[in-house]
């Protein structure tokens, strides 16, 4: 049976019901994606909701009786009055963050700007809780990036009180976005801004696309082995124009394994397989090595025997001037 579509206008007219007896807790996370804890005063709850929840809700009924519609992400066109959704297990990072704070919540660390730098931030997440009947607790989560530039720092900072200048009071101070942004729902990605989406979760759709052909070629004719938690695909969306480069190289043609690790041990590189001859990839650094073998980047000068890494092939003109030829 095919699984029904997540209704948010549904989902939105329930939670303007019980708003309430919503529950709220904040998590900042990192680049990594690592959440940490945060407290916040009793004094900012109602600040809290609505900033995060109700700004979300009120957005989606009101312009529903406009014509708002919620469309699949990736059939999006960056059309106007028009919300867009995916399935979480689609968002690798998102998916990841919420595990982390389902399942490891107690090892999770509360966040201090003295021990992990808030300039390292890369956005907030709420997540939201409440009585769902016979089916136990509910939670929903709403997710937000923070600009470096959101920050006051104490050291460089001021405060304005009534007519004086005086010493900044915190450590730091955030202003927070009130756009909408990001909404995580029984398992489904809510996506009001397409743009911060991307950027907060690193998700381009066309991208993984391009990247799970990519991949898959790839493990057809290489026999490739990956550090605990890495991926091909998920290392390729992070290097652009290592994707890019990739789009260029006909794979099926390209050099045998065996060919392609006898090319990197002439070039004196740390190309490593194991037992059962596999190349490992560790890193990001080793799969771009590992691109460049495929698109032969390097070269040992037969004039002074200097081994290069060549960034661009731009082709020489034939020695009369005249267009290099086409010999294909």
């Amino acid at each position: 049976m095919e699984k029904t579509q997540f209704d948010v206008f549904l989902w939105a007219n329930e939670i303007d019901e019980i708003k309430n007896n919503v529950s709220v807790e904040l998590f900042l996370f990192n680049r990594n994606y690592t959440p940490y804890k945060v407290r916040y005063s009793d004094k900012l709850t109602s600040s809290v909701k609505a900033m995060f929840m109700q700004e979300a809700v009120s957005y989606i009924i009101k312009e529903a009786e406009k014509g708002l519609e919620c469309r699949e992400y990736e059939k999006a066109d960056g059309e106007d009055k028009v919300i867009y959704r995916t399935s979480l297990s689609n968002v690798d990072r998102a998916e990841t963050l919420l595990h982390l704070i389902e399942n490891e919540y107690k090892d999770i660390d509360y966040f201090s700007d003295n021990e992990y730098e808030f300039k390292k931030i890369k956005g907030i997440i709420a997540k939201f809780s409440y009585p769902g009947g016979d089916s136990g607790t509910k939670t929903f989560y709403i997710a937000k990036s923070i600009p470096a530039s959101s920050a006051l720092k104490k050291a460089s900072s001021w405060e304005l009180n009534g007519e004086s200048f005086e010493p900044f009071s915190a450590e730091v101070a955030i202003k927070m976005p009130e756009d909408n942004q990001v909404a995580i729902i029984d398992g489904t990605v809510i996506i009001f801004n397409q743009s911060k989406f991307e950027t907060l979760f690193q998700y381009d759709y066309k991208s993984q696309v391009i990247a799970d052909k990519k991949a898959k070629e790839l493990a057809d004719k290489y026999k490739l082995s990956f550090a605990e938690g890495l991926t091909l695909n998920n290392l390729l969306q992070d290097k652009k124009p290592l994707l890019k480069k990739l789009q260029n190289i006909d794979i099926e043609k390209q050099m045998s394994q065996d060919k392609l690790v006898d090319y990197a041990d002439d070039m004196q590189l740390d190309l490593l397989t194991d037992d059962d001859g596999s190349i490992i990839i560790m890193d990001s650094r080793d799969l771009t090595m590992f691109v460049n073998l495929l698109n032969e980047d390097y070269y040992v000068s037969p004039v002074n025997g200097i081994r290069y890494e060549i960034k661009s092939k731009k082709a020489l003109s034939e020695p009369d001037g005249e267009p290099p030829r086409n010999n294909s």
